[in-house]
């Protein structure tokens, strides 16, 4: 038997020697190693609010698939509505009435939004997004936040989390490219801003008025641990990509249903593209980009823009689109997420305070950050970039010994319709305990 740091890993640790020996590094995506244990956990199935691993360990997940699982894992509904679209001819690649009625379905939770195609990943959504704002604006600039992610494309991968030594000023940082291999020349074409400043925003638009097709951001900027942007700064840049003549692109594939049935700001600020993903599936590995009439038509075969496919909507993951949005507007679904936030956010800050830790829980729907060592809200990636990561991988651990799932070293995290407030009492014990080990 192997233990490390308390957990029997022994099955995990043997299967992770095999995975490395067939798969680099072991895992079949970068985000699922976890640095705190040093290797990922092998998961044997997933159930509600939980999650149990190959030697038979079970965590209260606050991961659940990366903001994927809002609903919990293997609900009911999603697992039903997949299960009988399977029959109608599993990947199919026709269109279908399914398609129509939950394309309707969605748009009206959308303000502004008037058409909609599917597709898989959320990197698929930004890039066939971005493309779009080009050939319909005529022009080839980007404009993106630091801080803010938007998938694995080479078009806006840039200044995720990047090193602050290497990213420029802080008002004014330089593009620092998220991976090897994208191409150099693609640099040309993005502007990285500060995220809350209006005053670069206002200079950068102006001044690149003429080159720039798109605006892109996180309406909530989970990416950074759930940056709200302020009220000005919204304002802002919905007012001048309208003068200018700039598409703005709400990237929601993490921020959708977080904190309603629809877009995180709902009618406050409403952009003119938006894309979906994680969440809006139930689950399932679909995704979906919409916009207005106008930039959407440009999509062929009425426009110019190629948007094509094979696994572009079979039925069985419509259907899991559909089987959510019926979860998602039942009366009650968002009650009893909030409450579930009030109590997790409030009780952790009762037990850093009590404990004398530096941490601020900067929480936002049913999904919040949690920063150690600061202790006001931030802003700015700059200012999430001062926090405590080796406090935070400790605190990770020992939740992590005591049954409670947190990735490290993931900027968010969250809980789902399927956690219960006895889940929520559980987790603040642990994290009592945890917190009095560091």
């Amino acid at each position: 038997m192997v233990e490390i740091d308390g957990l029997m890993l022994d099955r995990t640790r043997a299967l992770w020697q095999r995975a490395q020996a067939v798969m680099p590094g072991g895992v079949n995506a970068s985000a699922r190693m976890n640095p705190a244990l040093g290797h990922p956990l092998f998961m044997q199935r997933g159930k509600g609010a939980y999650v149990f691993d190959v030697d038979g360990n079970r965590y209260i997940d606050y991961n659940l698939s990366h903001g994927a699982s809002l609903l919990g894992h293997g609900h009911g509904a999603v697992t039903a509505a997949v299960e009988d679209a399977l029959t109608a001819g599993g990947l199919l690649a026709y269109e279908t009435a399914l398609q129509v009625a939950v394309a309707e379905r969605l748009l009206t939770l959308f303000p502004g939004m008037d058409m909609v195609r599917y597709t898989c990943s959320g990197t698929e959504t930004t890039w066939h997004a971005l493309r779009i704002a080009r050939a319909y604006t005529g022009k080839l600039g980007v404009v993106k936040f630091e801080g803010h992610y938007h998938g694995v494309n080479d078009t806006v991968g840039y200044s995720h989390w990047p090193d602050v030594d290497e990213a420029g000023p802080p008002r004014s940082p330089c593009p620092v490219p998220d991976s090897a291999g994208i191409p150099p020349a693609n640099q040309d074409l993005i502007t990285i801003l500060p995220f809350n400043d209006v005053e670069m925003l206002e200079r950068c638009l102006h001044s690149q008025a003429d080159s720039l097709a798109a605006v892109i951001m996180e309406p909530i900027n989970y990416d950074s641990c759930g940056l709200v942007p302020t009220s000005e700064f919204l304002c802002a840049v919905r007012e001048l990509t309208r003068q200018l003549g700039v598409v703005l692109v709400f990237d929601e594939v993490l921020s959708g249903f977080r904190v309603r049935p629809g877009g995180a700001l709902g009618d406050a600020c409403i952009p003119d593209m938006t894309v979906l993903g994680k969440a809006v599936g139930g689950g399932m590995p679909v995704s979906a980009f919409m916009g207005t009439r106008a930039i959407m038509e440009t999509c062929t075969p009425v426009g110019p823009a190629l948007h094509s496919g094979t696994y572009n909507a079979p039925p069985a993951l419509v259907a899991a689109i559909g089987a959510m949005l019926d979860e998602v507007t039942r009366p009650g679904f968002y009650e009893h997420l909030n409450g579930l936030g009030d109590r997790l956010y409030e009780g952790m800050r009762q037990i850093f305070d009590r404990r004398g830790i530096r941490a601020w829980v900067q929480g936002v729907g049913a999904r919040f950050g949690l920063l150690f060592g600061l202790d006001c809200e931030p802003r700015n990636y700059r200012e999430v970039a001062q926090q405590d990561l080796e406090q935070m991988r400790r605190f990770h651990l020992a939740c992590l010994r005591r049954g409670v799932y947190l990735h490290y070293v993931s900027p968010h995290h969250g809980f789902s319709g399927a956690h219960t407030v006895a889940d929520i009492d559980v987790t603040l014990n642990v994290m009592d305990d945890a917190a009095k080990e560091v």
